[in-house]
């Protein structure tokens, strides 16, 4: 059995019985005005964060979300897309797909504005997207790219680069670890579906984004999320896992590299009301400015002693330098 067909039926069996302990969402459910979500869809929120922020979702984005779990995220897309089909979700686990069906028919008696049509589900492969070329604004996966081996991580995020307009947004949640896995922790079939040993290093996550041709990356949360010991896991160490909240963007690759956000600011403090450093970055005068790490480099290398820069908080929530 490949690791696919394990997680697959680890999926199955949530689906035909939710298992509220299977990943820990990191942070509460939020409703938002007019929202209520059924309590069906909070116990299959099989994710480790959020994918839905309110400022990627104006004008009516079109949306893609792959993995559906029972819905939920699904119905917090479309409150944003109150269009028939405005919404795709897609699962290769048809007991997955059928829950969120059923799902939806309560949320449509919560929510009077709610229509199930609203979310055109699809039974889809992740790494061969039944969508069209450059047809999404905004794609969101949560708790799933995790679990692929190297090579099927590539094709997926290819493809969702694919079906992404220009300037369309890649929105994830997953689970990341800093320290190395063992080989037995990183080939346990179960512990990866599980979103757990399949964890990559931050760095490594964001060059598969940049690598796939993602020009601008934002890590907009970090945050504790499992522990592995060695009472129940085959691991000599203890390690340590976070999740993270992280939009890739379809912008042009920059001659110089992509623009990757992990949270630095810098702030001018010198004699003159601004600086302006000639290549697009104007600071005013101690403003907090957010930059990406290239632009941070850039201004170390100049030498002054006018301009603080504060380290990565690994929370980013737009505007600055790009």
């Amino acid at each position: 059995m490949s690791y696919l067909e394990t997680t697959h039926n680890v999926y199955k069996e949530a689906a035909l019985t939710p298992d509220v302990g299977l990943c820990c969402t990191t942070n509460p459910i939020w409703e938002l005005p007019g929202l209520k979500i059924p309590r069906i869809m909070q116990e299959m929120n099989y994710g480790c964060g959020s994918t839905v922020h309110a400022r990627d979702l104006t004008n009516n984005p079109k949306m893609l979300y792959v993995g559906v779990g029972g819905g939920m995220e699904l119905l917090q897309f479309a409150y944003f897309n109150r269009n028939k089909g405005g919404v795709i979700g897609l699962d290769v686990v048809d007991e997955m797909l059928e829950a969120s069906r059923k799902n939806f028919k309560e949320a449509e008696e919560m929510n009077p504005w709610f229509k199930s049509d609203f979310v055109d589900l699809r039974k889809g492969d992740a790494m061969n997207l039944p969508v069209e070329d450059n047809s999404i604004d905004v794609a969101a996966q949560n708790c799933l790219f995790n679990i692929f081996k190297e090579d099927d991580l590539q094709k997926a995020i290819a493809e969702m680069y694919r079906v992404l307009k220009p300037h369309g947004r890649l929105v994830m949640s997953d689970p990341t670890c800093e320290q190395e896995m063992n080989d037995e922790l990183r080939n346990d079939e179960r512990l990866r579906a599980l979103c757990l040993s399949g964890s990559l290093s931050i760095a490594n996550y964001v060059k598969a984004l940049t690598d796939a041709g993602f020009g601008t990356i934002e890590i907009r949360a970090r945050k504790p999320y499992r522990i592995l010991d060695p009472k129940n896991y085959p691991t000599d160490e203890l390690i340590y896992i976070e999740s993270i909240e992280v939009a890739a963007i379809k912008d042009p690759m920059p001659a110089d590299g992509p623009c990757v956000f992990t949270g630095k600011a810098a702030i001018y403090y010198g004699d003159e009301d601004y600086f302006d450093d000639g290549a697009g970055h104007t600071l005013l005068k101690n403003q907090p400015l957010a930059i990406c790490d290239k632009t941070a480099s850039a201004l170390k290398a100049l030498g002054r002693d006018d301009i603080y820069f504060s380290e990565s908080t690994y929370h980013y929530d737009g505007g600055g330098c790009c």
